[in-house]
């Protein structure tokens, strides 16, 4: 399976940075996994509801020119359906028995994901309903991906 992480912002903090490495290449025994980090918009601290909107729009069309008509876009936003980490390996199974081998999961900015790529998305996950830093959510991320993996091969990690 192939499997994109699309995030805005570069990642700067050295030990996320060192975190999310060391999954990759745990997960590269079962997977391609690739980070894409788009710039994110620039914008002052006060924004009006009109200037986030233009602003989620612009980072949303940078995120849509990423993603493949045949990719699988699952956008995390705290709206969205919550999972066991067996259910995301469940998940990330059955997409790749039924054919879908490219895979992207969505990270938006700090305004959190254009409603353009909300529509495109063909799910919604939700890790919490609190906020968490989109850099920090990248760590969660793969990791629960790796996790997924070995649930799935029945290794042990997950307990």
């Amino acid at each position: 399976m192939n499997i994109s992480i699309i995030t805005l912002g570069k990642l700067k903090e050295k030990y996320l940075k060192q975190g999310i490495d060391e999954y990759i290449k745990r997960l590269s025994a079962y997977a391609k996994v690739e980070i894409i980090e788009l710039a994110d918009e620039k914008a002052p601290e006060n924004l009006s509801e009109a200037e986030m909107v233009q602003v989620k729009q612009k980072e949303g069309e940078r995120i849509l020119q990423k993603i493949s008509q045949d990719t699988y876009v699952i956008a995390l936003a705290i709206e969205g359906k919550m999972k066991s980490s067996e259910q995301l390996a469940e998940d990330l199974d059955k997409l790749a028995t039924y054919g879908k081998s490219k895979v992207a999961f969505v990270i938006g900015g700090s305004l959190g994901l254009s409603d353009e790529v909300m529509k495109r998305a063909d799910e919604k996950l939700s890790f919490s309903k609190m906020t968490f830093p989109h850099q920090l959510m990248k760590l969660i991320l793969v990791e629960q991906i790796y996790r997924a993996y070995r649930i799935n091969r029945g290794e042990p990690y997950h307990k």
